[in-house]
């Protein structure tokens, strides 16, 4: 290399240096260690040179770009330099720094150790245990849709609560949204809206955790993040009158010749509140008809144990199985579940004219027929498979009989909604009366009656009269004990197995002979 210069630089001189065979520096002879280093190219770069570890004639020597000149003046560079080299008397090292965060984890690298690493429970009873495919499959995809495109090339050091909320505002706005097809019949299409930024910011704030706990960062960025963080509650379920249309919806496809498992599944749906893989992936091992149970090996919330209505376990004892598969609605085609009911889905809310309502919508229909008819919350819990008090209170505890009769007394109605039995009604139909919950109209030591029995007879009284009474299985035992005293009539069902149960004038006159009594009381 060529024998170095010390001279002042200024703007004449670093114009006035023009290229070599060799590159080659200029040293300042006012600032120790601060130079322009010219290029074979004839590019200047300004430079800094240093003794690292507060210096010393053993100490490794550094050197370190300032600027391109251009880019910089000579003053500019200069004034960079003197900080630089201060900051090394004192035993700083800035070339190294400058090294190490260059070298730092970027958000998509965060994204590809979190998929590896990071994907299990954080919070609650399974914390700690591993995500369920499905769900590691949503989460990593939304990290790789939202994420990776906004903040992918960010150092994960550098992001703080304000770019969180300005990604949150650009995913909102669907700034990441698209529809792109990537094969044959395959397609990837990507939402934005709040919904998904919501539910992108809740993965994202997992990820800055998990490289929190492996200091990888100081501090979560989210938690400091001003966004809306919380989904609005659904508040929207189905009427009776409508889960009525949502019936003859489904009747009118099935006589149309459309795939019945779809409609048994939409049918299960409405009548036991499960979610929606639930019961499309619903194995017949899992189903035990004897105690009116489904036994679900790995729901949402681990195993779970939900009661089956009668009018569930009748339309299940309907269905056949299939030789060679355990899932009561296999695949048309494979060895997997059936997965065409989002396709014929769309088709039944529109015959219905239930626009915007969503299989989840049924469950929600479940929890409200259940719980304004006086069903005490942790039934209700029982019913939809609830495990903590956010969903409906705690639970624990619960006996399977009493929550078996929960749901059949919620089944009742609902099944008879989807029969056909309850119809949309003008606007200006008088007000229905309030519900009678069953603790009212029964209580617990009547002395006539069985438990089951007396609650049976009371929920049959407490239908307005001009209803054609619940469907429930023909062979219901506290119904058909009811039948054989004379205190209940069964008329003829949509088939064999159903039936429309009213109360007969016995059974009316034993309800209210009993009401004065309890009034006084």
């Amino acid at each position: 290399m060529a024998e170095e210069k010390s001279v002042k630089l200024t703007k004449t001189v670093v114009d006035a240096a023009g290229a070599r065979s060799e590159r080659y520096e200029i040293w300042d002879s006012e600032l120790s260690g601060f130079g322009v280093r010219i290029a074979t190219t004839g590019r200047k770069t300004f430079i800094i040179r240093y003794r690292a570890e507060g210096g010393g004639r053993t100490a490794p020597r550094r050197f370190m770009t300032v600027g391109r000149f251009g880019t910089l003046t000579v003053e500019q560079a200069r004034k960079k330099a003197k900080e630089l080299l201060a900051a090394a008397t004192v035993g700083d090292d800035p070339a190294n720094k400058r090294n190490a965060k260059r070298a730092e984890m970027k958000m998509s690298g965060l994204v590809d150790r979190y998929e590896k690493e990071g994907c299990f429970i954080q919070r609650g009873k399974r914390q700690g245990q591993p995500m369920k495919p499905l769900t590691k499959k949503y989460t990593i995809a939304r990290l790789r849709h939202h994420v990776v495109p906004l903040l992918g090339r960010k150092r994960v050091t550098e992001i703080g609560a304000a770019d969180i909320e300005r990604f949150f505002r650009d995913v909102e706005a669907g700034k990441t949204a698209k529809n792109e097809k990537t094969g044959p019949r395959t397609r990837i299409i990507v939402k934005g809206g709040a919904g998904a930024a919501r539910k992108v910011f809740r993965d994202l704030s997992a990820v800055f955790s998990f490289a929190k706990r492996h200091e990888i960062v100081a501090a979560n960025p989210c938690e400091k993040a001003v966004v809306n963080k919380s989904d609005n509650k659904r508040t929207r379920f189905l009427t009776l009158e409508e889960v009525a249309r949502l019936g003859a919806a489904c009747d009118a496809l099935e006589a149309e010749g459309v795939n019945s498992k779809a409609l048994n599944i939409t049918r299960l749906w409405v009548l036991t509140g499960c979610r929606r893989n639930e019961i499309a992936e619903l194995k017949w091992d899992e189903v035990d008809l004897d105690n009116g149970l489904l036994v679900l090996d790995d729901s949402k919330t681990g195993k779970s144990i939900r009661p089956l209505c009668l009018a569930a376990a009748t339309l299940l004892k309907g269905v056949e199985k299939v030789d060679d598969t355990d899932y009561v609605f296999p695949a048309d085609e494979g060895d997997s579940y059936f997965q065409g009911t989002k396709n014929i889905w769309p088709k039944i809310v529109k015959k219905a004219e239930l626009a915007g309502v969503t299989p989840h919508t049924l469950r929600h229909t479940v929890g409200a027929t259940a719980t304004s008819h006086g069903e005490a919350l942790a039934l209700t819990g029982a019913i939809l498979g609830h495990a903590n008090l956010r969903s409906t209170m705690i639970y624990a505890h619960v006996q399977h009989d009493p929550s078996v009769k929960a749901a059949n007394r919620v089944g009742r109605r609902i099944a008879s909604a989807l029969a056909g039995a309850i119809s949309s009604a003008p606007r200006k139909r008088r007000k229905a009366p309030r519900p009678i919950p069953i603790k009212e109209a029964a209580p617990a030591s009547n002395g006539l009656l069985p438990d089951a029995e007396w609650e049976a007879l009371a929920e049959l009284a407490a239908l307005p009269t001009e209803d054609k009474g619940f469907l429930a299985s023909a062979s219901d035992p506290a119904l058909a004990k009811l039948a054989k005293r004379g205190f209940a009539v069964a008329d003829a069902g949509p088939s064999d197995l159903l039936a429309w149960w009213t109360i007969s004038p016995i059974g009316k006159a034993l309800i209210d002979s009993v009401a004065p009594h309890r009034d006084a009381a």
